[in-house]
C-alpha cells in the first residue's frame, strides 16, 4: 500500500501516520523527521532548512527531495509507504509522480485531514515534544505525567520553535497558498479521500481506517 497524507499541520496526520504504518507494515516517511534530523546532525541539508523551518516557510523542494528519494529506494518502503508531509506543491507532486513511475508504481490512496483553523492553533500551540525519543503530548488533551517530562525517557519536554503561535499562522498561510492547490491535484486522480480530523485520535483512526479499506 502506498499512501499520502495530506492536511494543514495541527491535523493530527503524524500520529495517525505511526498507526497506519504499523497495521499495514509500511514504511512511515516524514519530511519533519527528516528535516530535524538533520538539524539535530548538523548536516549540510539540516541546516540549509533550519531557517525556513523555524519562519514557517517551506523548505526547498531540492533539499526535501533529496532525502524522500534516499527514503523511497530504501529497503524497508519495497513492501509500501506512507508520506506524512510530502508532496507540499503541485511541483513536488509531478516530480514524485515522476519517481514512481520510474519504479514501476503508483498511489494508491490520498488522503486529506479537514479540521476548522482554530482547533488547529489550540492543538498545534499546545503541543509539546521530546527531543530525544520524539514522543508527543499535549497539554490538554494527551498531558504527560509529570509536567514537562516525557514519560518514556524522562527528557524534558519542548514547544518546537514551529509550534510558537506566530509561527502557526504563519505555517498555516504558506499552506493556504502553496499546499492546498494539491487538494485538486490529487481530486483529479480519483484517489482522494476526504476525512474529518475532528474528535478523539480513536475518532480519527476508525474513519480513516474505514476509509482506507473502501468501506
Amino acid at each position: 500500500m502506498r499512501i499520502i497524507f495530506l492536511g494543514p499541520p495541527g491535523v493530527g496526520k503524524g500520529t495517525q501516520a505511526d498507526v497506519i504504518a504499523t497495521r499495514f507494515a509500511i514504511a512511515k516517511i516524514s519530511t519533519g523527521d527528516l528535516l530535524r534530523d538533520g538539524v539535530a546532525n548538523g548536516t549540510s541539508l539540516g541546516l540549509k532548512a533550519k531557517q525556513y523551518m523555524d519562519s514557517g516557510g517551506l523548505v526547498p523542494d531540492e533539499v526535501v527531495i533529496g532525502l524522500i528519494e534516499e527514503k523511497l529506494t530504501a529497503p524497508e518502503s519495497q513492501s509500501g509507504f506512507l508520506l506524512d508531509g510530502f508532496p507540499r506543491t503541485v511541483a513536488q507532486a509531478n516530480t514524485l509522480s515522476e519517481i514512481l513511475k520510474t519504479k514501476n508504481q503508483s498511489l494508491d490512496k490520498v488522503v486529506y485531514f479537514v479540521l476548522p483553523k482554530e482547533e488547529i492553533v489550540r492543538r498545534l500551540s499546545g503541543r509539546r515534544s521530546c527531543p530525544k525519543c520524539r514522543a508527543v503530548f499535549h497539554i490538554e488533551s494527551i498531558p504527560p505525567k509529570k509536567a514537562d517530562v516525557c514519560d518514556f525517557c524522562c527528557t524534558a519536554l519542548v514547544q518546537r520553535s514551529d509550534d510558537q503561535p506566530e509561527t502557526i499562522q504563519a505555517r498555516l498561510s504558506v499552506y493556504e497558498e502553496q499546499t492546498a492547490p494539491l487538494i485538486e491535484y490529487y481530486r483529479g486522480t480519483n484517489i482522494l479521500c476526504e476525512l474529518d480530523g475532528s474528535g478523539t485520535v480513536t475518532d480519527v483512526q476508525e474513519r480513516l481506517l474505514a476509509a482506507l479499506s473502501g468501506s
